[in-house]
């Protein structure tokens, strides 16, 4: 079991009024589905049903860029049991493209694909089998065209041309029609500032296609109704976004589109895009009958975007005394063939490209390609990640060259509290940058290699290679790496991003209860269990109802960008207040001449009470609400605004909040068969206020297992000669089991955000940016080796590249 510490420096406001209602903020309150998951009895998207329901199967395009020359669907029409089958002549709607920023994905391929695994026929059948087969006989006759796989192939001055004739408000910056968006900043003189510079390191650097890796696959239920629309059932990360996309394509108001979220077996960013919604939608309406869709895990590796992979280039100069002189970057990220959330991507990527250091000259540039490789698009961590493990790996380099220790290299150029960004915005937080890393630095190692007291009693499984048994201790040697990652908060540059909450309080059956309804997606992140904690704090009820997410109420805008507590949180936490305002307004009304305090104190509700400040109680809530309609509020909530990067030198105040975190690993390494063993990943991150520190501690364990995954094992390999994936199993795709999960000692810090709802950082993102470049350090102090890419593999340790 990880071990967890809880520091609030002394001093430190924690801007929240601590109330006393059980099982309020603060309290780590379990989950209410967890019993469920963990018993097997949780329902999820793939178990719904229905009485007389279809199965619907996507056909998907065996080649990466290719002319339809022809479709024949007749065999497959021909089978008992078929229903329906649908081509892109058979959309319904003039829109027939959908996006997250840029509307240039088509639902079904219209005349050609773009990547290997595009969607370009569907089919609705009586069982799944029945599906199955008759998708295998739809015949498609392809042309194959010339293949766009990475920067050189894709701004040739003769490259094809991924999107032909494309005309979006993000092309008018771009140097080339397959660079998706582009985003420089620049800021003081870095060629200037490079000549103070006592030491100056190069770094090119190469992050590898990461998969969400969520266990539940893509899967949804649509019902065609009476009026002619159409109710959806599906696991997503946003339904209002799904819902704006799916309606112009059906040809349909938005009303006539009802979505309702059902379990989601995680999401990572996964689900932010459309993947089986539309598909499902059209195949109910096209044959009047309830049609489900279950991806099996090969077409989930097609059925989702991925983590971009990404080159990056950077300089970095420094006095001989350790002051960071200048910096210069250029990330290049992969969007494959569509855009999906590229745009935004190239903006964290850059405005995060320093880290979290104090450079004031920059000059960085980067961009997303459009390539015939699988789209890339939204996943933990969205841009920092890879730009993450690049500037640790040149903050090490800067430190061996100047004979400095990494740590106090990287303490000495932190940023903190009133640091300017290269994008010029001042952060206004706290940003214990140089604590965090003393923190991971002073905690105690873990305990030498066993073997070299326990001999051939050595325990396997804590070895480089564990179970196979490869060694007992012959040429492993110890490695200690450290890192330390800055990421935003928030919708950022300028998106309008609110969330909505309808909190609903009355008496049943004489006791007080509240519901709360939002649109929040629950992708594992644990808001059902946060929301009701804020309504029993701030409403001081015991029983609280979460309404099941759906799109009758406004929207909670995406479960990502580490927003969701800030932002559907603080939604809640703003409908409540006004609910408990209407409370004391009756209160007043009824009591208000029995007792001056009701219009002289400051009135809580706590305990199903409403007391003063001084903690005397004034009445019981019951009885307040007693024989009144039930109070029904519905409120949006809005954090501080943001503007755009300026497209020409990146400034302006383009991100909400910053949030750190940072990592010490202990690994070894047997340095003659390349294998790794994570022995420890200890981790200290400031979450401003941990409304539920197990849910805090455990979305930071899992967020450094997956920085983990993409340090040593996860990536999804590509053959450059044809575009094809050729690894979409996780027999081929490795992920981390428990045997590869290290021990996670986390040390959280509680340093309040003034801007934020008592006082909360957004948290869940931050942990995947450092972990990776603490590993890859730990490595490459054991073996001395430089080690750009990543994940590292045996060959790369033992020279057989």
């Amino acid at each position: 079991m990880a071990q967890s510490t809880r520091t609030v420096p002394a001093g430190t406001p924690t801007n929240v009024t601590q109330k006393h209602t059980k099982g309020g903020i603060g309290e780590s309150t379990l989950r209410p589905d967890g019993t469920l998951k963990v018993t097997g009895e949780f329902a999820y998207s793939s178990d719904m049903w229905h009485e007389d329901m279809l199965w619907g199967q996507t056909l998907r395009s065996t080649v990466a860029h290719a002319e339809i020359v022809s479709i024949d669907i007749s065999e497959a029409l021909a089978m008992p049991g078929v229903y329906s089958v649908l081509t892109y002549d058979d959309l319904p709607a003039e829109m027939k493209n959908y996006g997250l920023e840029i509307q240039d994905t088509p639902v079904l391929a219209n005349g050609r694909v773009r990547h290997h695994g595009e969607p370009v026929a569907l089919v609705a059948a009586d069982h799944p089998e029945t599906a199955r087969r008759a998708a295998a006989k739809i015949k498609i006759d392809y042309k194959e065209l010339p293949l766009v796989t990475d920067e050189a192939s894709a701004i040739a001055p003769d490259a094809p041309l991924i999107h032909p004739g494309r005309d979006d408000h993000h092309a008018g910056h771009v140097p080339h029609p397959n660079i998706v968006h582009r985003q420089p900043i620049v800021r003081g003189n870095a060629a200037e500032a490079a000549k103070r510079a006592d030491v100056i390191v190069t770094g090119e650097y190469t992050f590898g296609m990461q998969d969400q890796a969520f266990l539940g696959p893509e899967s949804g239920l649509a019902v065609p109704s009476e009026d002619g629309g159409v109710d959806l059932y599906v696991a997503t990360q946003w339904l209002h976004s799904d819902l704006q996309q799916i309606a112009p394509v059906l040809g349909l108001p938005p009303e006539k589109v009802r979505m309702t979220l059902s379990g989601v077996g995680g999401a990572f960013g996964g689900r932010e895009d459309i993947s089986m919604q539309i598909h499902a939608c059209l195949l109910a309406l096209a044959t009047n009958k309830p049609v489900k869709i279950v991806y099996n895990r090969f077409e989930s590796f097609f059925g989702h975007v991925h983590r971009h992979p990404a080159k990056l280039y950077y300089e970095h100069g420094a006095t001989k005394d350790g002051k960071l002189t200048h910096m210069k970057c250029k990330i290049v990220l992969d969007g494959g063939a569509y855009a999906s959330a590229s745009p935004a991507v190239v903006g964290n990527a850059s405005s995060l490209s320093v880290g979290p250091y104090v450079i004031d000259d920059v000059d960085i540039e980067a961009i997303a390609l459009y390539s015939n490789n699988p789209p890339c698009g939204a996943m933990r961590g969205f841009g920092a990640v890879q730009a993450c493990f690049a500037y640790e790996a040149q903050m090490d380099k800067l430190a061996a060259k100047l004979g400095m220790d990494p740590v106090e290299f990287r303490q000495l150029n932190a940023m903190e509290m009133g640091t300017i960004m290269p994008t010029g915005q001042v952060v206004d937080s706290p940003a214990p940058v140089a604590e965090l890393l003393r923190r991971v630095k002073a905690r105690p190692l873990p305990p030498e290699r066993q073997w070299e007291t326990a001999g051939e009693g050595a325990d396997v499984r804590a070895l480089p290679g564990g179970l196979s048994n490869t060694t007992h201790g012959e040429g492993v040697v110890r490695g200690v790496g450290y890192a330390v990652g800055i990421k935003n908060v928030g919708f950022s540059e300028g998106f309008d991003d609110y969330s909505t909450a309808r909190v609903r309080l009355e008496v049943i059956n004489g006791e007080p209860v509240a519901m709360v309804h939002t649109a929040m997606a629950e992708v594992g992140q644990g808001g059902v269990t946060v929301h009701a904690q804020i309504a029993r704090t701030e409403l001081g009820v015991t029983q609280v109802t979460i309404h099941p997410a759906d799109t009758q109420v406004g929207s909670a805008g995406s479960t990502s960008a580490s927003r969701q507590t800030y932002m559907t949180g603080g939604a809640v936490k703003n409908t409540c207040e006004a609910v408990r305002e209407a409370v004391l307004e009756i209160g007043r009304r009824k009591n208000g001449s029995y007792h001056p305090a009701w219009a002289t104190a400051e009135l809580l509700l706590e305990g199903g009470k409403v007391v003063t400040d001084g903690g005397e109680v004034l009445a019981e809530l019951a009885d307040i609400l007693e024989g009144e309609d039930a109070i029904d509020l519905e409120l949006e909530f809005r954090h501080r605004p943001t503007v755009p990067f300026d497209l020409k030198t990146g400034q302006g105040n383009g991100h909400v909040q910053y949030t750190f975190a940072a990592h010490r690993a202990v690994v070894e390494v047997d340095t003659e068969l390349g294998l790794v063993k994570v022995v420890e990943l200890a981790t200290a991150q400031d979450v401003g206020k941990a409304l539920n520190m197990l849910s805090v501690v455990g979305q930071i364990q899992g967020g450094t297992t997956q920085g983990l995954g993409v340090a040593i094992m996860e990536e999804i390999i590509v053959d450059p000669k044809t575009a094809k994936v050729r690894n979409p199993s996780f027999t081929d795709y490795l992920i981390p089991t428990i045997l590869d999960t290290p021990t996670i000692p986390v040390d959280v810090l509680e340093l309040a955000d003034p801007n934020a709802p008592y006082g909360l950082r957004g948290m869940g993102e931050a942990p995947t940016l450092s972990s990776t470049p603490a590993v890859l350090a730990a490595i490459r102090q054991a073996t001395g080796l430089e080690l750009n890419k990543t994940p590292i593999r045996p060959e790369a340790l033992t020279g057989t590249l």
